[in-house]
């Protein structure tokens, strides 16, 4: 009987992606959201996990919302966990954080990271089905529900909730 090292081991289990973003809204409760330039459609502010570094989802929702749109605002409470599967790549955990209600002043501050993305806007809740596809549209109106009921998180697939 072989036994295996623990490297070896590890290194033969699944992979899974991670991502985190943030829910911020404005004074008239419209959702800001970021237009990337890699893909279609729209996005909340956030990205990928630097989970290598050992960083953690709230520490890459914070980074990333540092790094896309200028501004250094801790994640408040988890809305959200999300499991997508992936055609051609791992599947993806999303946490999707409340970032609140933004200032005017910060609104202000709001910088692009050019890189990366084309424009910000702030978005109404009903138009939100118009900038958002598949799953993160599913999981923004779910987050929103968390908002709206004062609820725990909510567990989903494909941003849909899971009922257990």
């Amino acid at each position: 009987m072989t036994t295996l090292d623990y490297a070896t081991y590890i290194a033969g289990l699944p992979r899974v992606l991670a991502g985190a973003a943030v829910l911020f809204r404005d004074s008239a409760e419209r959702i800001l959201l970021v237009e990337p330039n890699y893909r279609d459609g729209w996005a909340l502010p956030g990205g990928t996990v630097e989970s290598d570094t050992g960083e953690s989802p709230r520490q890459g929702a914070r980074r990333e919302t540092l790094e896309e749109i200028g501004l250094d605002v801790p994640p408040g409470r988890l809305l959200a966990v999300d499991w997508v599967p992936g055609t051609g790549r791992p599947p993806l955990v999303a946490y999707l954080y409340d970032g609140g209600v933004l200032t005017a002043e910060q609104i202000e501050a709001i910088r692009l990271q050019e890189e990366e993305l084309l424009s910000w806007r702030f978005v109404a809740r009903d138009d939100l089905d118009a900038y958002l596809l598949g799953s993160l549209g599913r999981r923004v109106r779910s987050a929103l529900g968390v908002l709206d009921r004062g609820a725990g998180a909510a567990e989903l697939e494909c941003g849909e909730p899971v009922t257990g």
